[in-house]
């Protein structure tokens, strides 16, 4: 079964430490994840810059991570990023910036979304 994965929540919420569990049981399941989609506050995970106190694990590192074993779709809202001040190469250029994205996040519109819910029989939303 094909299955997409969406995240509302901040990456200090339980949702978002939730939604990396359940997208890990996906994996280890003989289901399919088709695409994760980080929406509203959850940008913040995709966030180079984002720092976790010294005894938390950095959740932004375990999503990139996670995607870089399992080769893992991660869509970054870019709407919600740019208001949150998370910029892609492309964006961080036309400004003369860095880019503060993280390895395996791509930026991304709601029209991946919207393709991720039609293309997958299951969309689990996580958010508060």
């Amino acid at each position: 079964m094909k299955i997409s994965v969406v995240i509302q929540g901040s990456p200090q919420s339980q949702s978002c430490t939730t939604a990396f569990e359940y997208t890990k049981a996906i994996i280890e399941s003989e289901n399919e994840v088709f695409r994760i989609f980080f929406h509203q506050d959850a940008v913040l995970a995709s966030n180079s810059l984002d720092q976790a106190p010294s005894d938390e694990p950095r959740i932004g590192d375990l999503w990139s991570e996670l995607a870089a074993k399992h080769k893992l779709e991660m869509i970054v809202c870019s709407t919600s990023a740019v208001r949150r001040g998370i910029l892609g190469k492309a964006e961080a250029e036309r400004m003369g910036m860095k880019s503060n994205l993280l390895p395996n996040f791509v930026l991304g519109g709601l029209g991946l979304l919207m393709d991720a819910v039609f293309e997958s029989e299951r969309t689990i939303t996580f958010g508060e």
